[in-house]
């Protein structure tokens, strides 16, 4: 079953057309990368699902409920978790006042949600007095992954979670968000092809503001010339 579904979204920043007619679903329970060469679109695809880069045309639907056209504060209290590029985190607050934050605004179980996190992160834990502008960047990203779910935990939107972290975080960090798929569903933008194949579901691949290639990770890992073609990858 399609938990989210974008149908034929236009996009434009400024006078730029960023999306050009995007189509694609992520399926409830499931683990979907979208893959593209940098400028392709795909941050701007999470962000118009968000509400940042309001589409044109086109709609976003989320559990059978057009989102697109309502304000991001909306969308987010509807269980969507989203985590930037740039991880979103202030860094004058402790780890423990950004959770407790999170937990402020969100519904639901969060106290479990709360101790599921620091289960799953336990440098979190570890670091719980701490400023997050002086965690490591493995760390912040684990901060800005547990904020995004305790706030939202239907869908994730992480954008970009394994940019210039070292390997053996960034392997930390896949089993990690592979383990959320148990109470989750992630999409998620990612250039490390590797990492991506390994715990992703399905993919999409955008290239110059389209879709143009999708079907099961699976059958990806063993296309040569598709990931040639678009991804660059030998």
């Amino acid at each position: 079953m399609s938990l989210l579904k974008l149908d034929n979204l236009e996009t434009y920043l400024g006078q730029y057309h960023i999306l050009q007619g995007v189509s694609m679903s992520v399926e409830e329970g499931s683990i979907t990368v979208l893959f593209g060469r940098n400028g392709a679109g795909k941050t701007t695809t999470l962000r118009s699902i968000m509400g940042f880069n309001p589409s044109t045309t086109g709609s976003v639907h989320y559990n059978n409920q057009r989102i697109s056209g309502i304000s991001t504060h909306l969308i987010s209290r509807k269980g969507i978790g989203y985590v930037p590029e740039n991880q979103g985190i202030f860094s004058a607050l402790t780890v423990e006042e950004t959770l407790n934050l999170a937990k402020a605004k969100s519904k639901g179980e969060t106290e479990e949600k709360m101790e599921w996190m620091l289960e799953l992160f336990p440098d979190l834990k570890k670091f719980w007095r701490k400023k997050s502008g002086l965690l490591s960047g493995g760390q912040k990203q684990m901060l800005a992954i547990a904020r995004a779910y305790i706030n939202g935990d239907g869908l994730l939107l992480i954008d970009e979670p394994s940019k210039g972290l070292s390997p053996i975080m960034v392997e930390k960090l896949m089993e990690s968000i592979l383990k959320m798929k148990e109470k989750t569903t992630i999409l998620l933008v990612e250039q490390n092809f590797l990492m991506a194949s390994e715990i992703g579901d399905y993919f999409y691949i955008m290239d110059d503001g389209k879709i143009v290639h999708k079907g099961l990770m699976q059958d990806l890992k063993e296309d040569k010339a598709t990931c040639q073609k678009y991804l660059g990858i030998a």
